[in-house]
């Protein structure tokens, strides 16, 4: 869920690299199956599983950090820049998990997928880069595909479904630019998951009276935080130095259709005629928009953040002027 180090030579074997990269992309599409699994059953309410999810990612992080043995985060950001990245993880966790209850997991990393891109690039836009023709063209074609995955008719979405997915990827897209500056990835993500506990922590005491708990649930929830996003998050980690930039990039793609699929698959869901054309013209447009023309992305995919400093490495800086994608 955070920025990855920069593509490198790596002595890593090829297959190792490609189970590795495989995994974090399963890990990355089962937070959408396990979220909707628990919340469209009423095994846990979306507060209580937002809270277990925050959790058990915290427990499992600190672990990661504790044991990881990199660098330390020589510059601690401020109280101010810590309460927003955990106030924008809050607002993507939670409205992720409300979502869940009223849209399908597949229309659903569709919607926050798209939501993230937009919010990346359309931050560039309002610190003054210049969009290129090929970005235009890819975000023209992306926002059109998500006007036809929540138009209004038959098939559509669950509006308020599809509006709290919304903010849930603006919310991400948010946390993935503040993280820009947050230095290394693994120590500011703990950090922030930590962070964003007593927020969460507080949604639940407000929603005392809409309580729904089972051990399914919480078992649903931790495994959410600490297995797809927390050991994903290390899968994605040991892959990424051996893969470039463009390839990193593009393999995220995978992730949107593998989370409809697999919710076909073991959830029963089905594909929608207005899905099957929304989703090519969505992971299209992005291809388009982030495929520059010397190989490297123009514009972020995923969670893509840049950062500044010298060699890379988990827990390192990264390169000035390169964006590189990290886990959902």
């Amino acid at each position: 869920m955070t920025a990855v180090p920069s593509a490198r030579p790596s002595d890593v074997p090829a297959g190792k690299t490609v189970g590795l990269t495989l995994l974090a992309l399963v890990c990355f599409a089962l937070n959408s199956l396990l979220c909707r699994a628990a919340l469209r059953s009423g095994l846990i309410d979306a507060s209580s599983f937002t809270l277990a999810r925050l959790a058990s990612g915290a427990l499992v992080l600190f672990v990661l950090v504790r044991t990881s043995g990199g660098a330390r985060n020589p510059v601690a950001p401020s109280k101010r820049d810590r309460a927003l990245s955990a106030l924008a993880l809050f607002m993507y966790a939670l409205p992720f998990s409300l979502a869940y209850l009223r849209i399908s997991a597949g229309t659903g990393a569709f919607l926050v997928f798209g939501c993230v891109q937009i919010t990346m690039i359309g931050s560039d836009l309002l610190w003054g880069r210049r969009i290129q023709g090929r970005e235009a063209a890819g975000l023209a074609l992306a926002l059109f595909g998500l006007g036809w995955l929540t138009r209004p008719g038959a098939e559509s979405p669950d509006p308020l479904g599809a509006l709290l997915m919304a903010i849930s990827g603006f919310a991400w897209g948010i946390y993935s630019i503040r993280g820009r500056t947050s230095g290394p990835a693994l120590f500011a993500t703990a950090r922030n998951f930590a962070a964003a506990l007593p927020l969460s922590l507080g949604a639940s005491l407000l929603t005392l009276s809409s309580l729904q708990l089972s051990v399914p649930g919480l078992l649903l929830a931790m495994a959410s935080g600490g297995i797809t996003s927390g050991l994903g998050y290390v899968a994605w980690y040991a892959a990424v130095p051996s893969l470039t930039a463009t390839r990193a990039s593009i393999v995220q793609l995978a992730v949107p259709p593998l989370a409809s699929a697999l919710g076909i698959l073991f959830l029963g869901e089905v594909l929608t005629l207005r899905l099957l054309v929304a989703a090519p013209l969505i992971l299209c447009g992005i291809a388009i928009a982030v495929a520059g023309p010397k190989g490297l992305p123009s514009s972020p995919v995923g969670n893509l953040t840049t950062f500044r400093g010298g060699s890379s490495g988990p827990g390192s800086p990264r390169p000035v002027g390169r964006r590189w994608p990290g886990p959902r």
